[in-house]
């Protein structure tokens, strides 16, 4: 048992969106620095994991969407919060053109929405948001897929 206070811990999801070997990835501007990230963001109340993942997709890109899968759940730290994360990440597959995608993104923080393949994403790695948009390219590259039906909401 330990004798520090629990640390705060947010829940966050991420969609990872793959169209004919590209990933979705939305630019964002965080502390005045260019980011890329998977859309993604926190849970909001009386929502599960999956509800908030469409959500959030459509909010930082204006698709809608159904998810295919789940990647699982990564437990993240960023050196410089005091907080640490708890993020699941739920797969869409898109198998038709994903046509005119625009931002709706109510926080306003989305610069754009790019489809990057794998070695552009290796190029900004720098610029990541954190290091689980890669992890989750690479569990989801490596064939990772677990059940919707496994993401379980008693709300």
């Amino acid at each position: 048992m330990s004798d520090h206070p629990p640390l705060p811990t947010r829940l966050t999801v991420a969609a990872l969106v793959h169209w004919q070997g590209r990933f979705l990835l939305v630019e964002e501007e965080i502390k005045g620095q260019c980011r890329f990230n998977q859309p993604a963001g926190h849970v909001e109340p009386g929502e599960d994991l999956i509800q908030a993942a469409c959500r959030e997709l459509k909010e930082e890109t204006g698709l809608t969407a159904a998810p295919t899968g789940w990647l699982g759940v990564y437990l993240y730290k960023p050196a410089d919060s005091e907080a640490t994360f708890v993020r699941t990440a739920v797969i869409f597959d898109l198998e038709k053109a994903p046509g005119q995608h625009h931002p709706e993104d109510p926080d306003g923080d989305v610069l754009a929405c790019h489809w990057l393949t794998l070695a552009e994403i290796a190029e900004c790695k720098p610029a990541l948001r954190s290091p689980l948009v890669w992890q989750c390219i690479q569990d989801y590259l490596a064939g990772t897929r677990l059940p919707l039906s496994a993401l379980k909401a008693f709300i």
